[in-house]
């Protein structure tokens, strides 16, 4: 296991040699609001839906007292915007009020934060705290399917415990962002880049299609 991690993390170091979070963000709780924002969402959607949002309210006293309304035809275009809105609102107020604007360096403190799960508080902690921390989207788990390092049936919170067990503590940030972007544009959901890829060799898809391809031959 440990060869297929070690050339899991080389293969990833030589595609994707500077991952980086693709939310655009100035401010700290800017960056705690995209991510929210990113549920069910793309990153793409949610920097053009920030780009306006923080353009007009470019304080955390403008997004709380931010007429909802305006909020809502803001953020129309991406997922469950009507939640999420009052989402921003309420995090805005919180920041302001009861942490002096500070995001706070406290998981618990985080994810009592509407619309704040695991997921993002790891985000938020690794990206503006270089917190260690190995947060799993949809992206992160189809990629850990794929190369055996989970179990399709495996809940988020499983799959997070496996990665974190699996890669060095050192290099959780570095790796989620390289399964991102990994997912994102070279082993997408549909139609993924299988002819080039390096880890081929590794793929529970691969290998369940060689498996049926030699059944029907039989």
């Amino acid at each position: 296991m440990k060869m297929k991690i070690d050339e899991i993390g080389n293969v990833l170091d030589d595609l994707i040699p500077n991952p980086r979070c693709e939310l655009n963000y100035n401010k700290d709780y800017e960056l705690l609001i995209a991510t929210v924002l990113s549920a069910q969402a793309t990153d793409k959607s949610v920097n053009q839906v920030t780009a306006v949002l923080f353009a007009k309210y470019d304080s955390l006293k403008k997004l709380k007292n931010a007429d909802i309304k305006d909020l809502k035809r803001i953020i129309r275009s991406i997922g469950t915007y009507e939640r999420k809105s009052a989402y921003i609102k309420e995090i805005a107020r919180i920041l302001d009020e009861e942490y002096d604007g500070v995001v706070p360096k406290n998981r618990f403190k985080l994810q009592q934060m509407p619309g704040v799960g695991r997921k993002t508080a790891n985000v938020v902690l690794n990206n503006i705290y270089n917190v260690p921390a190995f947060a799993v989207d949809t992206h992160v788990k189809r990629i850990a399917t794929r190369l055996g390092l989970c179990k399709k049936q495996d809940e988020v919170d499983v799959v997070e415990r496996k990665l974190m067990r699996k890669f060095k503590r050192e290099e959780w940030g570095r790796r989620h962002h390289q399964f991102v972007l990994f997912g994102r544009y070279y082993c997408k959901a549909k139609n993924p880049a299988c002819e080039k890829c390096k880890l081929k060799k590794y793929c529970k898809e691969q290998e369940s299609k060689k498996i049926k391809i030699t059944e029907k031959n039989q």
